[in-house]
């Protein structure tokens, strides 16, 4: 913090303790010159004031407190930039990221400092490692039906996974459903795995707006993609049935049928990627993560306008590695119960 502000806090808190102390002899001195235990002269309904001043174990018990304040305050970081004189932390400061925070940690452990939440995850690995490491010792799949590994895997996707994936795993809008069986990159325990370890940079599926014709072109493919899926075309069909019906005509069922081959055509472009037959990259069995465009599952949303809003701008996903946050062993454990969802008997 500024210069400024740590003398603000320095001032305002040595000020309090200090007060306390002075407030606190002001308290015990006599004022009124009537000696102690003495009646103040004061009488109401028989009962009689007396000069009792505070008791002396209370009294010694606050000078006491104000004493181990400032030892406190000389001990441990409190007074604004002061750092105190055991050099103890609650945590590393100023952290950017995680080779960040390990330099800060190999760091306070040179220098003698006392971080205490380092100190706790080094106990914490002390006792829970060797847990851990025994459950590495087995696959994923047969870790799978370890009723406490799955306890504990369920906690530590809980601390953190949950916040994009959900506490039920099943997703929200750009990150994926844990729970069904569609996987763009493969449902086995170890491709969980390794997804887990190092993470998934989206090889992006990049902006088509202007390679497939303008706006129009995007509303063509978009048209055709939803047409793949049988859902949304029986919901399409339905409302196109109700157009020619008003109209006493089969003006909208035609247009849209033109505008679906139109899309057809231009897919050719997006084979590549999600298969002549749109059934994603995993169906052929390559890792680029191109989606199923035939089944009911959408990432970023499977409306109309959801759709178009790909095609014209893209979409490019990330999820970070835990290999470098939670070590080898907890991802294995976390792997377990993230296949255990979608491969329950």
């Amino acid at each position: 913090m500024s210069s400024f502000w740590s003398t603000w806090i320095t001032v305002l808190t040595l000020g309090t303790l200090v007060g306390c102390y002075l407030l606190l002899r002001w308290c015990l001195k006599n004022f009124a010159g009537v000696p102690e235990g003495e009646s103040m002269g004061h009488e109401f309904d028989g009962i009689e004031e007396l000069n009792n001043p505070l008791p002396k174990w209370w009294s010694n018990f606050f000078l006491v407190t104000i004493v181990w304040g400032f030892g406190y305050l000389a001990l441990y970081p409190g007074l604004g930039n002061w750092e105190g004189l055991l050099g103890w932390k609650s945590s590393n400061q100023d952290v950017t990221s995680l080779s960040d925070s390990k330099a800060q940690v190999a760091a306070a452990k040179a220098a003698g400092l006392h971080v205490q939440y380092d100190r706790e995850v080094a106990r914490a690995d002390e006792r829970f490692g060797p847990i851990f490491a025994e459950f590495a010792k087995q696959d994923v799949e047969a870790l799978s039906k370890n009723e406490d590994a799955l306890k504990i895997g369920q906690r530590l996707f809980l601390q953190n996974c949950s916040q994009c994936h959900g506490s039920d795993a099943k997703g929200t809008t750009g990150f994926p459903n844990l729970v069904d069986n569609d996987w763009l990159y493969g449902d086995d325990g170890a491709t969980i795995e390794q997804t887990i370890l190092h993470g998934r940079v989206g090889r992006g599926m990049i902006g088509w707006q202007t390679m497939v014709g303008g706006e129009e072109g995007v509303k063509e493919v978009a048209a055709y993609v939803l047409s793949l899926n049988p859902v949304r075309a029986a919901k399409k069909r339905a409302t196109l049935a109700a157009e020619d019906k008003a109209s006493n005509s089969d003006k909208a069922t035609k247009a849209h049928a033109s505008t679906v081959a139109k899309g057809e055509a231009k897919f050719a472009m997006c084979a590549a990627c999600h298969g002549a037959d749109a059934k994603g990259s995993a169906a052929m069995g390559l890792p680029l993560g191109a989606p199923n465009l035939t089944d009911n599952v959408w990432l970023y949303g499977g409306s109309e306008r959801a759709v178009q809003q790909s095609i014209r701008n893209g979409r490019s996903g990330v999820m970070p590695a835990w290999k470098g946050i939670l070590g080898e062993d907890k991802v294995r454990v976390i792997s377990a119960y993230v296949y255990s969802l979608s491969n329950q008997d």
